[in-house]
């Protein structure tokens, strides 16, 4: 087996992009191996709204906003929870690092690259109501000009410049199924040849074999992604914390987020840490026009809709559309129903409702000025109108009995009662008449609306929702839906993959989301959002500089 390059990068996903980048920028030669075609470059980052956490940025210092490192890893360290003294060892020394580099060197590491940003910032996460507890203090969730598409095309562009320089291969349809190992060292890679694939990014693929290969460098670096895709394994590691694992969830990512590298990389002798901590947004709802098999989209949402639980009970605060993934799915887990239901008017849904993924904001994606304006008229932006006019989990009605019965059409199986949720809705629109409340959700809406931005943009006023002029009235049938692993590889702050006797494993590393995003598992049991691309960034930028010095 003679060699093929210095360095091998198993998965051609943001993570394995910027490790190449960073390697080829020192002259040396990198082979790509992936098991999808090249239409699927970029990986899941590809799809993804394009959002960073940044710390102390100008686009907040001009919205007024005070952020700090300290402020920030306080936010970090409280919402990761870490209490495992052997597993949170590396992952506590990557999240001290990460916010470092957020409230440092990142925004201008990536505006060298061309890499530009929406003036608004988002306040995602905004938490249970604790300053050391979980949750962001402020907004630093920084959409990028171009979503994830933009962020994945400032690396993949740089890449494709050294692949015509000789200095990148790329091995389409190669699947990884062994790393070899040479008097303990990472020396290579083999596997299956698969069939060719004319499939358009994202969807599903075929796994038939047609040969095998076997490929040997001085070192391997994992960047293969996490296990959305793969239902199964998800299952598998559910934590026992949340109960028993849901039999059905929507998927937020491809079926080629399948997880197999996990294994194959611990069969080689790596060391796998918090298998169970895991992210899955509770706001899942159907694609009526899917790519990948089950194919879900969240729902990114603005504070004011109310939040029901499958028996028609209202979600307890803080549990508050936008303020606690985690929390809000344990809550969920316990309530006899794994589905949940927003309820809210017309004017809520205009202003407050956004749609995860590059897809559903073609605006942004394509940098289109003029369709971005659209935003500003009235009615709801197209995606979410296409959604309300088509999705199979939204009811649109003109009175409150009226929403009910359909609501209870889409799930005769856990039927919810007309008085339950008239008692609670008109009770809430009891507290909107007073510029005081001892709703706490209300106190959050006009919380947000202190932030001019938020004000114009993203958060309506206080308002009856039983009141005609704010209608029709709208319920929204909401789904779990996978999406991030948030434990992985062990890792040092080189990428480089630890054995399960702590030792470094010689030639060996990681990262992306197959590495918990760093350490495995920088996020400890949850995370401040905008955290997942810029870990891949991190952690990719880290094993890269790495190998660049050390080879």
């Amino acid at each position: 087996m003679t060699e093929q390059a210095d360095v091998i990068v198993v998965g051609a996903g943001l993570a394995g992009l910027v490790a190449t980048y960073e390697m080829v920028k020192a002259g040396r030669k990198v082979l790509v191996v992936d098991q999808e075609s090249s239409a699927n470059l970029g990986g899941q980052a590809f799809w993804s709204l394009g959002g960073l956490f940044l710390v102390d940025s100008p686009e907040q210092r001009r919205l007024g906003i005070k952020d700090s490192y300290e402020l920030a890893i306080q936010d970090w360290m409280g919402t990761a929870a870490f209490d495992r003294a052997r597993e949170d060892q590396w992952p506590r020394l990557w999240a001290q690092a990460y916010v470092e580099f957020a409230a440092g060197e990142k925004r201008q590491y990536l505006h060298d690259l061309g890499l530009r940003l929406m003036p608004n910032v988002g306040w995602a996460e905004r938490g249970r109501g604790s300053a050391l507890g979980q949750g962001n203090s402020v907004p630093r969730f920084h959409i990028t000009w171009g979503t994830g598409p933009g962020v994945v095309e400032v690396f993949l562009t740089r890449v494709m410049a050294a692949s015509k320089r000789g200095l990148v291969t790329f091995k389409h349809r190669h699947q990884v199924n062994e790393i070899v190992v040479t008097d303990g060292a990472a020396t290579g890679v083999r596997g299956t040849v698969l069939e060719p694939s004319t499939e358009a990014r994202g969807v599903k693929s075929s796994r038939t074999p047609v040969g095998e290969f076997e490929f040997a460098a001085q070192a391997v670096v994992v960047t293969s992604g996490g296990i959305g895709g793969n239902p199964e394994l998800v299952k598998k590691n559910w934590p026992a914390r949340l109960g028993k694992a849901p039999e059905n969830m929507l998927a937020g990512v491809p079926a080629h987020v399948d997880g197999r590298m996990l294994e194959i990389t611990e069969n080689a002798g790596g060391n796998i840490v918090n298998r169970d901590r895991m992210w899955h947004y509770t706001e899942g709802i159907q694609n009526w026009d899917p790519i990948w098999p089950n194919h879900g989209i969240r729902i990114i949402p603005g504070p004011s809709s109310m939040w029901f639980d499958g028996n028609g009970k209202r979600l307890p605060s803080p549990n508050f559309p936008g303020f606690d993934t985690m929390g809000t799915l344990d809550h969920i887990m316990n309530s006899g129903h794994h589905h949940t239901w927003f309820v809210l008017d017309q004017k809520i849904i205009e202003k407050e409702f956004a749609l995860s993924g590059s897809e559903q904001n073609p605006d942004i994606t394509g940098r289109d000025f003029k369709l971005l304006a659209e935003r500003l008229k009235k009615g709801a932006p197209g995606p979410v109108e296409a959604f309300k006019q088509h999705g199979a989990d939204f009811v649109v009605r003109d009175n409150l009995r009226d929403l009910v019965d359909g609501m209870n059409a889409l799930t005769p199986e856990a039927p919810l009662k007309y008085e339950d949720l008239e008692r609670e809705i008109v009770a809430r629109d009891r507290e909107v008449k007073n510029s005081y409340t001892k709703d706490f959700q209300i106190m959050a809406i006009r919380n947000a609306r202190n932030l001019l931005a938020d004000k114009i943009t993203r958060v309506v006023s206080p308002h009856e929702l039983l009141d005609p002029k704010n209608g029709p009235l709208i319920a929204v049938r909401l789904h779990l839906l996978t999406r991030k692993t948030l434990g992985g590889l062990e890792t040092n702050l080189d990428s480089q993959v630890i054995r399960p006797d702590g030792t470094p494993f010689e030639g060996l590393y990681a990262a992306g989301e197959v590495a918990g995003f760093g350490g495995g598992g920088v996020h400890g049991y949850s995370a401040l959002e905008g955290t997942f691309l810029g870990g891949c960034i991190f952690s990719g930028r880290a094993a890269g500089r790495a190998l660049a010095r050390h080879l």
